[in-house]
């Protein structure tokens, strides 16, 4: 069976298996103070064009969120996010369990809007019994969203502002967001995410690393203690330079980005082909994400040679699916996909 359920089934990529491989029996500071870390580090604050940029490397992309949220937020603060921002339905309560309230705005398309965060605080603020109320001190958002869209650089520079403007730290999570970095739709770069947010991450888990991800804090206020909050989240690798030499990796020679792109690559492809036959998605991504609303006459076909995802009933003979592709997904299999597909449709 061919699986397009998930971007991060496989194992990591061959040259970081290779650098793993090759260090295997190395002798390091442990806890992320190693030689392999600190490389890494310097080649990360490169690529985002900051010197002031703190880096630190966690596991897993849940661990992550939590973890700089608890460090960001105090007991009676919360953190905005979109209705269908991941911390608000995929994390099992993992932000709540800090103590910190999800305050999540009407969904559109997946997206946070500077006006309607804008309003949210200025409601807040406006409301005569606000110290009865979670305080918003940080707005989260995740690019590519859940449906695999993009902020466009007016969206971001429009939210940085108004998270300026208000006192609320703007964190970017960015479990896919090498996918987002090559989509040929894209006008913001890695640069622009270092100067428009306060903190953010970049996903290795999902993006050709066997796990990790580099957390990058830009704010001063945030990089204070932060390590005293990975302990103390249970975050803390000894193996540390285990993540510090595949970001190593990752981040020589273009390699991120560059096994990135296979992923969109395909997912042109899968997306032009069901467009000619007249398939509508239930977002319009241009990322490895897509979202296909088939018959379900055509899924239960297919059930037995693939697995993709159910996304929701669109109506009584619809589900829109999902279907991503990864970074060493090959085209073989989309073009096997795509035989046997289409002339169901």
């Amino acid at each position: 069976m061919i699986r397009f359920a998930c971007d991060y089934d496989e194992g990591a990529c061959p040259e970081i298996m290779a650098a793993l491989h090759a260090t295997n029996f190395e002798q390091n500071p442990g806890y992320g103070e190693d030689p392999h870390c600190e490389h890494a580090r310097a080649l990360i604050r490169e690529a985002v064009g900051r010197e002031d940029a703190y880096v630190q490397f966690l596991v897993g992309g849940t661990q992550t969120n939590q973890t700089v949220i608890a460090a960001a937020l105090r007991p009676f603060q919360g953190v905005i996010a979109a209705a269908t921002g991941h911390i608000n339905v995929h994390e099992t309560g993992a932000i709540e369990a800090t103590g910190h309230k999800v305050l999540a705005l009407p969904d559109r398309e997946g997206k946070v809007r500077a006006a309607d965060v804008d309003a949210y605080v200025k409601a807040h603020w406006a409301d005569p019994t606000h110290e009865h109320m979670v305080q918003p001190k940080m707005v989260y958002i995740s690019h590519p969203t859940e449906g695999g869209l993009l902020y466009s650089l007016s969206e971001l520079e429009a939210l940085s502002a108004v998270c300026r403007q208000h006192g609320l730290y703007l964190y970017l999570d960015g479990a896919r967001l090498g996918y987002g970095l090559v989509s040929p739709d894209t006008d913001v770069t890695l640069k622009d995410i270092a100067r428009l947010t306060d903190a953010f991450y970049i996903g290795g888990t999902k993006v050709g690393a066997l796990f990790g991800e580099a957390v990058v804090l830009l704010h001063p206020d945030l990089q204070k203690d932060f390590r005293y909050m990975i302990k103390h989240q249970g975050g803390m690798l000894a193996k540390g330079r285990l993540l510090g030499i595949q970001f190593e990796t990752l981040f020589t020679d273009g390699l991120y980005t560059r096994i990135a792109q296979n992923a969109v690559d395909l997912a042109m492809v899968l997306r032009d082909a069901l467009r000619e036959k007249g398939v509508r998605f239930l977002y319009e991504s241009p990322t490895n994400q897509q979202f296909p609303i088939l018959p379900d006459r055509v899924v239960e076909a297919l059930s037995d040679r693939y697995a993709f995802e159910g996304w929701g009933r669109v109506d009584d003979d619809h589900t829109a699916t999902r279907i991503c592709m990864s970074w060493c997904t090959k085209k073989e299999s989309v073009d096997a996909l795509l035989r046997d597909l289409l002339p169901l449709l």
